[in-house]
């Protein structure tokens, strides 16, 4: 052991007890004098090399007026205190470990310097590491640019923060404001205060117990520098910034780890960002980890990065597992099912169990590359039902109340529902929805006309350059921007998408209605009408008001429709509500008729087609069962709507609920429908399963319950246990078979040619984990028409004024 280690230890080590208060004055006398000798001797260059860091403090009683009787060690870069038993220690845990924030790296010497003094380079070790000690607040860390290191010195660059100065001494009674206390690893002992009654009192040595420490010498003149001048100009900015951090991480090779959060909570923090992204894909692409900005973004908050293959690799092996355990007890725990197939009609078909306590979970994705047929269909939606029945409480297909799919009702559906008599197969009510407006296409004249005479005008004035002009000036003038008029394909065939983009192209010339007028009544376009008939037709046609009347109610009407659906799309309807809503499409339907003059038998008679094509039994039954409906009569009770029905829904009611029991229990649940048609429930139940609430989201009022109507039969109506069994596995099912729809990045990845089995295999573990999520959020609009809703509303009105965009944008 070196005599500055001995010496070391022995100012450390506890004086014999003498006992009473003077006594432990007198040893920590002692131990602060000691130490003090041995900061002194290291300062000279023949003690350890950390000693130009740390200095001995003496910390009085609190409230007492008695002598010290506590040696601390003061960290003279961040100010932090510890206790003055091993300073060795203290120094490599400290400085050495990076705990220190204001610390770079020891000095070149430091080991030797520790163990002997017998060179002169040993000797200047520590006061040169003195010399380059920055002030506390100063970032000793920060980057050193490449032009302001000495080639003479490499080793101790200069440093444009001020040398440590003699402080005040006069504040150290409270904390000082431009000193920021740092965390410490438990092995330190921290002179923090035990409680609010006694506060930390730390007395400078340098002024009460020892003779002052010698002044450090002023830094050298700094040197003007001249602009530098890069031979590929700015350009070359980066690429010497690139350049200084590699120096300085060549300088410093362990880099501060004070800036980095510890294991627990980086490891936290990356996992909660990883789900985040599982979560997400199909939106935010995986590949986005290796994005500089995030990147950065990690290093500033202390993170490690994020590797792209441990992101598609052992994270999303573990949520799959999660999230795939998870959907299991959700089933396991459900009595029963309703599976719902979506997307047959696209590429890849979307499975979701619906569970009786109003949440879903996904199943799979299956591919379906071309159209497919009945016999096929039938065998995906049976293996399915296997599969997800095989996951619950028992391998029954007993379990499955029912299948809601966008296709197939009239063969698949309906040949799975006579083989299994239990089973309440349903079409999804959006796609009913959304083919009523073909149906109103092809069968109303009015769609034919407006539509012929809207593609007529856009493909002339998108094709003239005359004209298009005049349209656009007038369209900068009144809308803030220029665009051609989008043209569908008239007449219609049986794809969805010439629906939609007529629809479109209705939109815009209803958007562009003023700027067209305008256009046509400019002295150019009259110059125009001279030689071209064409010309003249259009501006007779824009000046026509029957033509804008006709324009107008096409488009309302598409337009009520597809926000009925869009309310489905959100709202997901149970079957209970299928009479409900068609009568309100029927009552919207002739509001329309009467505000346009329109026929309402000939309109209505389209809407009664597509509703005897979509509807179920089921649609009459679960309206008469769930308590939801029942109508107050004038003796006060709560009776199930009989009156609404048809004679022969009334027939449908009977059938279904006979069909769906046994034989021994079918005269017994036709009994106990007649109880519940002529005493109903409880008011005070009937009025608690009717409470609306208004939505958060809408402000229109919503069911507050929708559970209430299956628990009041489990629980209140008990006794009609048979009529009950129907009750519970049919008012929960859904009408409608929209849940997770597969972004376009989805379909792409489970639908892509000639795979890889595992590439294949990772894809859909993906799609399982954003789909339960989103559904566990029950989040089931579209993160792309959110993003079209955030970027087309505001409250900023100047981006839709005239003068607001430049020429060079349209």
């Amino acid at each position: 052991m070196s005599t500055a280690a001995k010496e070391e230890a022995a100012a450390s080590a506890p004086a014999p007890a003498m006992g009473g208060e003077e006594a432990a004055a007198r040893a920590a006398q002692k131990r602060y004098e000691g130490l003090l000798t041995v900061r002194a001797k290291a300062v000279k260059g023949k003690g350890a090399w950390y000693w130009a860091h740390l200095e001995p403090v003496l910390i009085p009683a609190a409230d007492t007026g008695m002598p010290p009787k506590a040696v601390k060690l003061r960290c003279g870069l961040c100010s932090a205190v510890f206790s003055a038993s091993n300073p060795s220690r203290t120094a490599s845990e400290h400085l050495k470990r990076g705990t220190c924030p204001n610390f770079s790296a020891p000095p070149p010497g430091a080991a030797a310097a520790s163990g002997s003094s017998g060179s002169q380079h040993q000797q200047q070790t520590p006061q040169a590491a003195l010399q380059a000690l920055p002030p506390p607040n100063s970032t000793a860390s920060s980057p050193i640019p490449i032009s302001s290191i000495a080639p003479s010195s490499p080793r101790h660059p200069h440093h444009h923060s001020q040398p440590q100065q003699p402080q005040s001494h006069h504040h150290h009674h409270h904390h000082s404001g431009s000193r920021k206390r740092h965390s410490m690893p438990p092995a330190y002992t921290a002179a923090e205060p035990v409680s609010h009654h006694h506060h930390l009192v730390v007395v400078d040595p340098s002024t009460v117990y020892s003779p002052p420490l010698p002044a450090l010498p002023p830094p050298p003149p700094q040197q003007p520098q001249s602009a530098l001048v890069l031979s590929g100009g700015k350009e070359d900015l980066g690429a010497l910034a690139m350049l200084e951090d590699s120096v300085k991480r060549l300088k410093s090779p362990k880099a501060s780890p004070g800036a980095m959060l510890p294991k627990p909570q980086a490891d936290a923090a990356l996992a909660l960002l990883a789900e985040w992204f599982l979560e997400s894909s199909g939106g935010v692409s995986l590949s986005a980890v290796a994005h500089p900005k995030l990147r950065s973004f990690l290093r500033h908050v202390g993170l490690p990065e994020l590797q792209r293959t441990d992101l598609a690799g052992a994270r999303l092996d573990a949520r799959f597992a999660e999230a795939r355990a998870d959907a299991t007890a959700r089933v396991r725990d459900a009595l029963f099912f309703q599976l719902a197939a979506d997307g047959w009609r696209e590429q890849v078909v979307t499975m979701c169990v619906n569970l009786p306590n109003g949440t879903s979970v996904f199943h799979r994705g299956v591919p379906v590359p071309a159209p497919a047929p009945t016999d096929y269909a039938e065998e995906v939606l049976l293996d399915a039902v296997a599969s997800v029945s095989a996951s619950g409480s028992s391998n029954d297909l007993h379990h499955c109340a029912g299948i809601v799919a966008d296709r197939f009702k009239s063969k698949a559906l309906r040949d799975l529902e006579n083989k299994h008599h239990w089973m309440v197969n349903l079409s999804c009510q959006i796609h009913g929805f959304t083919r009523l407006v073909r149906d109103f296409a092809r069968e109303l004249p009015l769609f034919r006309s407006a539509a012929a005479k809207s593609a007529k005008l856009a493909a002339y004035f998108n094709a003239k350059p005359t004209v298009r002009s005049l349209l656009h000036k007038h369209q900068i003038q009144e809308l803030g921007h220029a665009s051609l008029l989008r043209v569908a394909h008239v007449p219609f065939n049986s794809s969805g998408s010439d629906y939609r983009a007529a629809f479109e192209m209705l939109e815009d010339v209803l958007i562009s209605a003023r700027p067209l007028q305008l256009a046509v009544l400019e002295e150019s376009y009259k110059l125009v009408c001279i030689d071209d008939s064409a010309a003249r037709e259009m501006a007779d046609m824009l000046q026509d008001g029957s033509f804008w009347s006709e324009v107008e109610a096409v488009h309302l009407l598409v337009k009520l429709i597809m926000d009925m659906v869009k309310e489905m799309e959100t709202d997901r309807p149970l079957v209970g509500q299928c009479l409900p809503l068609w009568e309100d499409l029927r009552g919207k339907v002739r509001d329309w008729c009467d505000k346009f003059n329109i026929d309402e038998g000939a309109a209505l008679n389209v809407v009664e087609k597509r509703f005897r094509k979509n509807y179920h039994p089921a649609w009459s039954a679960a309206f008469i069962l769930d308590p939801l409906y029942l109508i107050k009569d004038a003796s006060g009770r709560y009776l199930p709507p009989f009156k609404f029905l048809t004679p022969d829904q009334e027939k449908d009611v009977d059938v279904l609920i006979t069909r769906m029991v046994s034989r021994e229990e079918a005269h017994i649940a036709v009994m106990e429908l007649m109880k519940w048609r002529t005493e109903g429930l409880d008011p005070l139940y009937a009025q608690a399963v009717q409470v609306r609430q208004p939505d958060p989201s809408t402000g229109k009022m919503k069911v507050a319950n929708k559970q209430s109507s299956r628990l009041v039969w489990e629980t209140c109506l008990s006794e009609l246990k048979s009529l009950g069994k129907v009750a519970v596995r049919l008012i929960f099912l859904h009408a409608t078979a929209r849940g997770f729809r597969c972004s376009p990045s989805m379909l792409r990845w489970l639908s892509a040619p000639g795979s890889l089995a595992g590439g294949i295999d990772r894809a859909h573990r993906l799609v399982f984990v954003a789909a339960n999520s989103k559904l566990e959020r029950r989040d089931f609009s579209s993160d792309q028409d959110k993003d079209a809703e955030l970027l087309t509303e505001g409250d900023d009105d100047v981006l839709n004024e005239p003068g607001s965009l430049e020429r060079s944008s349209v």
